[in-house]
């Protein structure tokens, strides 16, 4: 195996993993088996990557194992979805720099979010946030945009480029109800990352609530926020227990967690079992 397709060589000092490169051809393009460890991958990626000998650090690791966990997961869950016609459907979504995810509501509403922004602004704070990793659309408006969906069966950068790019389709498309929820994934927990987590589905969860009075909406469903990580310990679960701060402001809403539920995933089929919770609410 050549380390061109997977290191880039970037000057004496310096590499790069081509993690889009690296992923499909150190699974030799094949979908893990459904009880294959989603760490022990990760770990055999580290070791063929190490075995080069060329200056990667360990945050360029670290970083990669945030994409190729969230690759595993959205794989799953787009074959998930392609064997369960009424599930909704998870989709990545970019970094904040990229893309506002507010854009996937249609033009009214993302308009009101915006004008919430610019309010801010003028009291002289700001909305500051990072985006979720997969946004959940409803099934209905998926029939509608993308009627069919085929199931992945060999991985490439084909298939890499189609889950990260999927939401594209959603732009300005989405109704209120329409954006069931959103997920965090993290491929490891560190107490930073924790905190991450519970502030993003908190505010999430207000900027829905925002839409909800400018709208008038009564008795809306609601909006879910979960969280997934390979390997989940009491004091994560005990973190992520933070309450939606926006349901403590008045004694009229009922105390909402950030966070839903928290889901360790370390393997194709306990992504399945995650998934048939999440994506048939």
């Amino acid at each position: 195996m050549t380390f061109i397709r997977i290191v880039k060589v970037k000057g004496k000092d310096k590499a790069q993993i081509m993690k889009n490169e690296a992923f499909g051809t150190l699974l030799n393009n094949d979908i893990p088996q459904f009880d294959k460890s989603f760490k022990d991958i990760l770990d055999y990626f580290d070791s063929k990557i190490k075995s080069f000998h060329l200056p990667i650090s360990s945050s360029a690791l670290s970083n990669a194992h945030g994409d190729w966990y969230e690759w595993l997961l959205a794989i799953a869950a787009w074959n998930y979805c392609v064997e369960n016609e009424t599930a909704h459907l998870p989709l990545l979504t970019p970094n904040v720099t990229q893309f506002k995810i507010a854009t996937l509501y249609n033009k009214k509403l993302s308009d009101l979010l915006e004008d919430l922004k610019e309010k801010l602004n003028l009291s002289e704070v700001q909305l500051i946030s990072s985006n979720p990793d997969f946004v959940i659309i409803r099934r209905d408006l998926v029939k509608k945009v993308m009627p069919e969906l085929k199931k992945i069966g060999k991985i490439d950068l084909n298939t890499i480029h189609n889950i990260d790019t999927a939401y594209q389709n959603f732009i300005y498309k989405c109704d209120f109800e329409d954006i069931v929820g959103y997920i965090s994934v993290k491929a490891s927990l560190r107490p930073d990352r924790r905190l991450q987590i519970p502030h993003e589905g908190s505010l999430m969860k207000a900027l829905y609530t925002h839409l909800q009075t400018r709208e008038w909406i009564i008795n809306p469903k609601g909006l879910k926020y979960y969280a997934m990580s390979i390997g989940i310990n009491p004091a994560d679960r005990e973190a992520l227990k933070t309450v939606a701060t926006h349901s403590i402001t008045t004694v009229h809403s009922i105390p909402q967690a950030a966070v839903d539920e928290v889901f360790q995933v370390d393997t194709m089929q306990q992504a399945q079992t995650a998934f048939e919770q999440i994506l048939n609410s």
